[in-house]
């Protein structure tokens, strides 16, 4: 049974392009819902991962397989003005180099049949602690994100979902990881730091004679096998070059645990991994992520989860419509635009 507040609120955001109040929301149904109603609904409960796959598990059962690749990825919501708390906070951003203040989130996307789904979050909270040795007082997360990814996996599974990978950049890349992945039956595909070690059979391995992943030779489209250190199992490694838009060469190294998959395999399949990037985008300029109404924790962080749930119901309607997300907002904004315009010249013909 659908919950009529969730899905007014969700409904709120994605056709909103300005600030989302509750005021403004009980505005728009014309005082059908009152502006007290809005902020009890938003401080009612937590809303949890588990509430998020409950959405939208019967939409993942339509279209999964056991082909489907599981993304992880963190974003950042910038809040610069916003009063510090345990989930606005300062963050370092590994993707410019620089540490702010906002709200950082884990999600785990799964791509399907050409289908891009949340199917697990994770927002990053750090809390005031104090340190025994020096008796600071600073903010520190209980849990690393990669715990958070490792719990989210195990999650995904006792969920039932059917994935082959796991889709990651090198900030995820941990022995740690990858062995949790392996031991579960499932395979990863992730990006490694360019100063990562690896040797290139197991003798070299066992007499640890290792080089850098950026400096070893590789023909040209070609995976070869190799051994990470501090691990004893065999991966595929392959080196991918592309142009940036900027016309500057980029250089990307990338593991696979399954030695079944050529270069093309590889590549092919990684790529998928961009999809995480969409979505972070359509948080952020479709679902009004950054514009919560309220001040507390809990519905600081309902917000996020129903910014999340939004973008999965403005993907849900890009099927339907053969259009794509960002597409059918802008037809949202010009229709919007267009209906203030005629209101307008209403008003200047009856002054």
């Amino acid at each position: 049974m659908k919950n009529s507040e969730l899905e007014l609120y969700t409904d709120y955001l994605l056709s909103s392009f300005g600030a989302t109040t509750a005021t403004g929301l009980s505005a728009m149904v014309q005082g059908d819902v009152s502006h007290d109603r809005i902020t009890r609904f938003l401080s009612r409960q937590d809303y949890t991962s588990k509430d998020l796959w409950r959405q939208v598990k019967a939409m993942v059962r339509e279209v999964e397989d056991v082909q489907g690749v599981l993304i992880f990825d963190d974003t950042i919501q910038e809040k610069a003005w916003t009063d510090e708390s345990d989930l606005i906070c300062w963050h370092y951003d590994h993707c410019s180099g620089r540490t702010v203040k906002g709200i950082n989130l884990l999600n785990a996307l799964y791509h399907c049949n050409g289908r891009s789904i949340p199917v697990a979050f994770e927002l990053v909270q750090k809390p005031l602690q104090c340190d025994m040795v020096t008796r600071q007082v600073k903010r520190k997360s209980e849990k690393t994100k990669n715990e958070m990814m490792r719990q989210m996996i195990h999650a995904c599974l006792q969920n039932a979902l059917q994935f082959r990978f796991v889709l990651m950049d090198s900030w995820f890349s941990s022995e740690e990881n990858f062995d949790f992945i392996t031991s579960r039956g499932k395979h990863f595909i992730a990006a490694l730091k360019d100063n990562r070690l690896v040797a290139l059979s197991q003798e070299d391995w066992k007499k640890k004679r290792f080089v850098r992943v950026d400096e070893l030779e590789f023909s040209e489209q070609s995976a070869v096998q190799g051994w990470l250190k501090g691990s004893a199992r065999a991966v595929r490694l392959v080196r991918q070059v592309f142009k940036n838009k900027d016309g500057s060469t980029g250089i990307l190294h990338l593991v696979c645990s399954d030695l079944t998959c050529d270069y093309d395999a590889i590549t092919t399949t990684y790529k998928k991994r961009w999809q995480v990037e969409v979505f972070h985008k359509s948080l952020k300029s479709n679902a009004g992520m950054a514009k919560s109404p309220t001040q507390t924790l809990r519905t600081q962080s309902n917000h996020v989860f129903m910014a999340i749930y939004a973008v999965f119901k403005l993907e849900c309607l890009s099927v339907k419509s053969k259009i794509n997300p960002f597409a059918l907002r802008f037809k949202l904004l010009i229709n919007a635009t267009r209906s203030a315009f005629d209101q307008l010249q209403k008003f200047q013909a009856a002054a």
